[in-house]
């Protein structure tokens, strides 16, 4: 039986990065090696990471005076470190969901934090403060995490703001055009549009850094990474090989134009499903809805059906579409590895299942 993963993350890869790395977990870019033994001193996966970080520059149309650095310790170890390295004495924080609220948690470590929060409302919208005039002009910068898998919202947009923006873009990196000059750093773990989990994408302004009076560990500091090309210590070394190959791929399909057109047709068609049948009703509201992450429950009228659904999309070979445990119902992750005809059947399913229902 085929297998649907709709997993938030760890996330779905494409089948022909897998198969590449396979390959070089075997051999390794001819060396007689696995990737997974092999020195990150070599000159093969100096290579690699050179080729990874230029290739991300690429794809993204990065500006100069920008780095590119793939490191340890997840998305999470970047909440405290961005304001370590930022945040000299006060930073706004939209927190619109779980990962925001705790990266401004971090922040709180550092310096003082305005916060901008829908939390009150189970974050079912999208807080803006930019349209409200409400982002203070005294800052060092406005922090957003762009999509929030826990509950399915997104900013598909870089607002216009007269501060300096850092972007938390974990889970929607690579899914639209972002301007990345509107930005002093984004951030990412990797697990979810790029690699397997253990590395985590910065991009980052140079002359944003330098500027925060406390002494910071070596480890800790931007700079250090950058003056050794990410390889300060030793980087993640399989994952960045895997997001190389990702990004290979993203290339040959035509880039991100291509990809967010696909993106969005994909979470469209799942959309459209779910606003017509009865038994389902998604989450959050419309306009900040997610197109990495669908969020729905059953509707009110058939909250009993909601174990019966899904063990009988599971039978079908779909996997890793419950709802995150805090919010429940279902989660649909349609990253970029996603293939329509995967939503295709998920849709198909759903409409069987109503048909099922009304016998």
């Amino acid at each position: 039986m085929k297998k649907h993963n709709f997993s938030a993350g760890p996330s779905i890869l494409d089948e022909s990065v897998i198969k590449d790395a396979a390959a070089a977990v075997l051999n390794y870019a001819g060396t007689g090696l696995s990737i997974l033994e092999v020195s990150h001193r070599g000159k093969e996966f100096t290579a690699t990471m050179e080729e990874a970080r230029r290739l991300m520059k690429e794809l993204l149309d990065i500006p100069e005076g920008y780095e590119v650095l793939f490191l340890g310790g997840g998305a999470s170890l970047q909440f405290a470190q961005v304001a370590m390295n930022l945040l000299k004495t006060k930073a706004a924080y939209v927190d619109s969901g779980t990962w925001a609220n705790k990266a401004a948690k971090e922040a709180k470590l550092f310096g003082e934090v305005v916060s901008f929060s829908s939390k009150a409302d189970n974050y079912v919208w999208y807080p803006k403060p930019w349209l409200t005039g409400e982002v203070p002009s005294d800052i060092d910068y406005l922090h957003l995490t762009s999509n929030n898998t826990v509950y399915g919202t997104e900013l598909r947009y870089d607002p216009d703001v007269k501060v300096r923006l850092v972007g938390d873009m974990s889970s929607d990196i690579f899914t639209r055009e972002v301007d990345i000059a509107k930005y002093d750093l984004i951030y990412g773990g990797a697990q979810k549009n790029i690699a397997p989990a253990g590395a985590t994408f910065v991009i980052v302004r140079r002359d944003a850094l330098g500027h925060v009076d406390r002494p910071l560990p070596t480890m800790l500091d931007y700079r250090t990474h950058i003056d050794k090309d990410s390889m300060y210590n030793t980087p993640p070394v399989f994952p960045v090989y895997v997001a190389l190959q990702t990004m290979k791929w993203y290339k040959e399909l035509g880039g991100v134009k291509v990809l967010e057109k696909m993106n969005l047709e994909k979470a469209a068609i799942l959309y459209d499903e779910i606003d017509r049948n009865p038994l389902f009703r998604g989450t959050v509201n419309a306009e900040d809805r997610s197109i990495m992450n669908v969020c729905f429950v059953m509707s009110d009228a058939y909250q009993e059906l909601e174990k019966e659904f899904y063990e009988f999309a599971s039978a079908r070979g779909f996997v890793s579409f419950k709802g995150h445990r805090s919010v429940g119902g279902f989660r649909a992750s349609l990253y970029n590895a996603m293939p329509k005809s995967s939503v295709e059947c998920f849709v198909q399913t759903m409409k069987d299942f109503e048909r099922k229902v009304a016998k």
